[in-house]
């Protein structure tokens, strides 16, 4: 869980946050048991008031600049404002099946 850590850790230090949940995704994908290649990020934090979905995902795809350059293979973003999250009732979107390299030859 070092990847995961560090993730965590990034965004604890570089945003203001009333949510942060960073799930490794990557056993539902193809690749080695105990990776950490795939994750999602659901973050609330009004330091992204006024920021266009774009600019936040920006903001956090440089903070992990090093992590999406080595280890992490996919990172799925779920990025909001408290009035967002509460809007949307406190759930971020589920993520799909993956279907991709081994998984869809196998159906």
């Amino acid at each position: 869980m070092q990847v995961q850590n560090t993730i965590e850790e990034k965004l604890a230090k570089a945003f203001n946050s009333s949510f942060k949940e960073v799930l490794n995704e990557s056993h539902m994908h193809s690749v080695p048991p105990n990776s950490e290649t795939h994750f999602k990020v659901t973050l609330v934090s009004d330091d992204f008031v006024g920021k266009r979905k774009v600019g936040r995902h920006q903001q956090v795809y440089s903070l992990l600049h090093e992590e999406l350059e080595g280890p992490v293979h996919a990172l799925a973003l779920h990025l909001y404002t408290q009035d967002e999250w509460s809007a949307r009732q406190g759930a971020s979107p589920d993520s799909p099946n993956c279907l991709g390299g081994s998984k869809k030859e196998a159906q």
